[in-house]
């Protein structure tokens, strides 16, 4: 697999900056992919969801809530320093990415503020290669929670508001940890939920806390030599218990988005109910606990484009993303959705 394969030309203007007004008024393109390389594309709303999942299915969802990962600070020497959390490692410990003019070396001190005037140092313990490890005086999320900005994409363009405050969250958000939101969940409001619960549509969730390493290019035009992010996952029991009986019924599994998908195929690949996962799903995976998949479109030449192709075919997503962008679907975060259903294995 080498990386030119996944790259696509997106006109800049189908890349959504914001929200819409309400969360289901997305639109949704439902890919039947029969085989690899044949699909057929349904355009339909967001809201047709509820007569897509059959009673007796499960929508698993991730209950991860974003953080305010971004700091601003100085070094010592004055420069200007930004930290975004990578991932949470300890307590006072956090993986860190940095942007400065000069990177602050090791056993150095930078000084974070906020706009009240306050500050606290952070101490620079480490480097693995690609983020930066770092010691906070107090606990890590608290601290964040005084100090820190919401993190939104690189490719969104606007500074963060009140509005993003509350739409990059899903509703169903709890467990706070991810530095990026699993924006498949954000299509869902709390109406919708209930739809589908009194459609005989069971659910149940997974933790898997989106790191900032989710944004960070491919740079290995040989893929496999990419060394993949690690993040954080938790499968409850009850939600394991909830995919046998699924199976064992005829339901079939429905991710919501690739960090649930992530979470669900990382517990079925190790037996670990929880722990850090780097899991890396390129085509040629063999999918041991997801039967559909829905998820938003994803960047040109990333790890989230090869998983999906991986599940759907890859010349079934590149007809499937030409016809988004002909069809001017909202693209990335804020932008609309698909709905990948292999049809040997279901039938929608």
């Amino acid at each position: 697999m080498q990386l030119s394969d996944f790259n696509y030309t997106l006109p800049p203007h189908l890349i959504a900056q914001h929200p819409l007004e309400k969360r289901t008024d997305s639109r949704l393109l439902e890919v039947k992919a029969h085989g690899d390389s044949s699909a057929q594309f349904i355009d339909r709303t967001f809201r047709e969801i509820v007569d897509l999942i059959r009673p007796g299915d499960l929508l698993v969802m991730n209950d991860t809530k974003v953080i305010p990962a971004r700091l601003h600070g100085k070094k010592e020497t004055g420069g200007i320093v930004e930290l975004l959390i990578e991932r949470i490692s300890g307590d006072k410990q956090a993986w860190v990415q940095v942007r400065a003019s000069k990177v602050p070396k090791t056993g150095s001190i930078v000084h974070i503020h906020n706009q009240a005037g306050e500050t606290f140092p952070v101490e620079m313990i480490g480097y693995d290669g690609r983020f930066y490890e770092v010691r906070f005086p107090e606990n890590v999320l608290g601290l964040l929670e005084r100090f820190g900005e919401l993190p939104l994409p690189p490719y969104i363009e606007h500074q963060p508001t009140q509005e993003d405050a509350q739409r990059y969250q899903t509703v169903v958000a709890k467990n706070p940890g991810a530095v990026a939101a699993p924006t498949a969940g954000l299509h869902f409001d709390q109406a919708i939920l209930q739809q589908l619960s009194d459609a005989g549509v069971n659910q149940a969730g997974v933790t898997l806390h989106v790191g900032a390493g989710t944004f960070t290019p491919v740079r290995e035009e040989d893929l496999s030599k990419h060394q993949m992010h690690y993040e954080w996952y938790s499968v409850p029991q009850a939600t394991i218990d909830a995919i046998a009986q699924t199976k064992h019924q005829g339901g079939r599994v429905i991710a919501v988005g690739t960090t649930s998908l992530r979470a669900l195929e990382s517990h079925a690949t190790t037996g670990q109910a929880s722990g850090e996962t780097n899991l890396f799903i390129t085509p040629g995976y063999e999918f041991k606990a997801v039967d559909c998949l829905l998820t938003n479109f994803h960047l040109p030449k990333s790890t989230l484009l090869m998983l999906v192709s991986a599940f759907a075919g890859m010349d079934n997503i590149r007809n499937a993303y030409q016809h988004a962008i002909d069809q001017s679907y909202r693209f990335f975060s804020y932008g609309d959705a698909m709905l990948l259903t292999r049809v040997p294995n279901t039938n929608l």
